[in-house]
């Protein structure tokens, strides 16, 4: 007979109030950390908390168990206020096996909580884990709150009624682990009941092992005596609304359907996969109903065509890839610019270059974005600073590339993409449709001229079989009011010309740089992409050390705002820290003569805020 959740629920143990806690869930790629890290987040979100999440996959697809090739991690940070990163150094790590614990032990505070299951530490884990001796009997973890947990045996006790044979049991022991988890954090478990039944209910007897595996790590950590209270964190006080947690690729999914839907138009979306970019496929293939189309490609090449030939039909043509893929579509990014047709290339950054590592983030494809064209081939670029951000940064891309008719560059990152956050559900009135306006016949009878210009240098969007709009379509040069074929130098400095001031135009059309803090002073650090809540609580912190220092965080990194040069000149010293070698740092310093500063680093991971706070401090000092 199951127990009520109302007296489930209810722990026997005192508990202590936190306003944040950071949490690390590690253990092999095949140990359903990603699932249960997710439930976590998800959990809580429903909970009220806000939250911010960092999955870290391994970059072998199928690592041999137990190496630490194979090691896959979750990092949360759970809060009762506004927070903008999943966390620097954790306060409770749960690692499954020895090589989890290994690689991320050096993530966990000193004198934080270490729940390890004992039986990944046998002689075959050790050796796995190229260990000599084990972490549990070395000395190596004193100074940790150390738990030992027999959790495999006990999932096995916990679900041996089911009838499963060991593999399959075995494999019930994460939903164990984050039960202890959520007794520990005082989370619900309703949200993840109601997971297991609705991912399992076609496996009715896997559904209730992993039910019972969940009860039991709760009930664990309630009748152990190794722990002697509990924590609890209280909602976060974020602006009324309604909200759902969200992951950044999701997100982009999701603002490109809106935009879509408010265009009244048909969302193409071409692509071939490639990790961290597949989820975006993905979700938009589940939106059909919304009147989205996507093709899975060959290649990249012939993803990006297929999207220009819908941008070409009157849809809403997107295509999306990481950074080997965008180089493989490079040429026909410059197609598509010449051919001045509205296309969104979304380019999720990952480790680079070549294949490089796959599941890690990095934001080194500024510079391939602004430059990795042949010939003048100025492109728009916007960046997404969070996973909620990328919703409304794929609106922003629709309406300059209807705008101005242009291919418009969407900048996101590994981190971004896998990373989630609350999100708050905007009211359709909220959102601003972009309005799209196909060429019509010519009344007058004068012939259509298809690369005459408006008041934003854009030229019309002609759909073909439209009677009297028949034009010419290719990469040759046009000629600058016809279309027709043209060869002539002076037509194609024209032309050259137009392109690039068109581009330049959109910087009148995009909103002014702000800045938070003072207007002038010591210090700005200017951030751009995923760097974005690493930079604004780093800041946050040395401005209330008194410290004269602002924060400004760019969206649109192609052209800039305006007033960024008179803002950039305001401050005595510009920081840019980038997940790269320095690209915006050169970029700025050119463009704007003056003397910027990088912090940089390529190592796979996010900025800590501990790190960026030390470098400003050691800057103002």
């Amino acid at each position: 007979m199951s127990t009520s959740m109302e007296d489930l629920l209810k722990s026997s143990k005192p508990s202590e109030q936190l306003e944040s806690v950071t949490i690390r869930l590690v253990g092999d790629s095949g140990d359903g950390i990603q699932v249960i890290g997710s439930e976590l987040g998800t959990t809580s979100a429903l909970m009220g908390s806000d939250i911010a999440t960092f999955p870290d996959y391994p970059a072998e697809i199928r690592a041999p168990r137990g190496t630490r090739a194979g090691v896959s991690g979750y990092q949360i940070q759970i809060a009762s206020e506004d927070i903008f990163t999943p966390g620097d150094l954790v306060d409770a790590l749960v690692a499954m096996n020895a090589a989890a614990l290994v690689e991320n032990i050096e993530s966990l505070k000193k004198g934080g909580v270490l729940i390890v299951n004992e039986e990944g530490f046998d002689a075959k884990d050790l050796k796995l884990a190229h260990l000599d001796q084990s972490p549990l009997d070395d000395g190596s973890i004193e100074g940790y709150r150390v738990i030992k947990v027999k959790l495999t045996s006990l999932t096995r006790g916990a679900v041996e009624s089911v009838g499963l044979n060991t593999k399959l049991a075995d494999r019930c022991k994460n939903f164990f682990a984050i039960g202890l988890v959520y007794w520990l954090y005082g989370r619900e478990l309703d949200r993840t009941l109601r997971f297991i039944k609705e991912k399992f209910g076609k496996r009715p007897e896997i559904a209730e092992a992993n039910e019972k595996a969940l009860r039991a790590g709760w009930y664990y950590g309630e009748t152990t005596e190794a722990f002697v209270s509990n924590y609890q964190v209280g909602p976060a006080k974020l602006p009324p609304g309604k909200y759902r947690n969200i992951m950044g690729n999701q997100s982009l999914a999701w603002g490109l359907v809106a935009a879509a839907r408010l265009s009244d138009i048909d969302l193409f979306y071409g692509s071939y996969p490639i990790t961290p970019a597949s989820p975006i496929l993905e979700e938009l293939s589940r939106q059909k109903n919304f009147r989205v189309k996507t093709f899975q490609a060959e290649d990249e090449i012939a993803a990006i065509c297929t999207s220009i030939g819908a941008a070409f039909g009157g849809a809403m043509a997107v295509t999306g890839s990481s950074g080997p893929g965008i180089a493989l579509k490079g040429e026909a990014m410059g197609l598509a610019m010449i051919l001045e047709l509205p296309l969104i290339i979304v380019n999720i950054q990952r480790g680079g270059p070549s294949t490089g590592l796959p599941t890690k983030t990095e934001q080194s494809d500024l510079l391939q974005a602004l430059y990795g064209r042949n010939g003048e081939s100025p492109l728009p670029i916007v960046a997404c600073a969070s996973p909620s951000d990328c919703f409304d940064v794929a609106q922003e891309a629709w309406r300059i590339a209807v705008k101005f008719m242009t291919p418009v560059i969407v900048l996101s990152d590994g981190y971004v993409a896998n990373g989630s956050e609350p999100w708050r559900i905007p009211e359709l009135s909220e959102l601003k449709p972009t309005e799209v306006k196909h060429a019509a016949q010519p009344s007058n009878g004068e012939p259509f001229l298809p690369y005459k210009r408006n008041e934003h240098g854009a030229r019309p969007w002609a759909i073909p079989g439209t009677p009297g709009l028949m034009h010419r379509i290719g990469g040759l040069e046009k000629a600058a009011l016809t279309g027709n074929v043209s060869y002539s130098a002076e037509n194609h400095q024209t032309m050259t010309d137009q392109r690039a001031e068109k581009i330049e135009k959109i910087a009148a059309d995009i909103p002014a740089q702000t800045v938070t803090g003072p207007d002038r002073g010591d210090l700005l650090v200017l951030s751009w992409g995923g760097t974005y809540g690493a930079s604004l609580t780093a800041v946050r912190r040395v401005q209330a050390a008194g410290l004269s220092v602002a924060h400004a965080h760019l969206r649109h990194l192609c052209p800039f705002p305006t007033n960024l040069g008179q803002l950039l000149k305001n401050y005595k010293k510009v920081l840019i820290p980038e997940l790269n070698m320095g690209q915006l740092r050169s970029v700025i310093r050119s463009t704007y003569l003056v003397d910027a500063q990088g912090y940089n680093k390529v190592k796979g991971k996010p900025f800590t805020v501990d790190e960026l706070q030390a470098h400003i401090t050691e800057l103002l000092s």
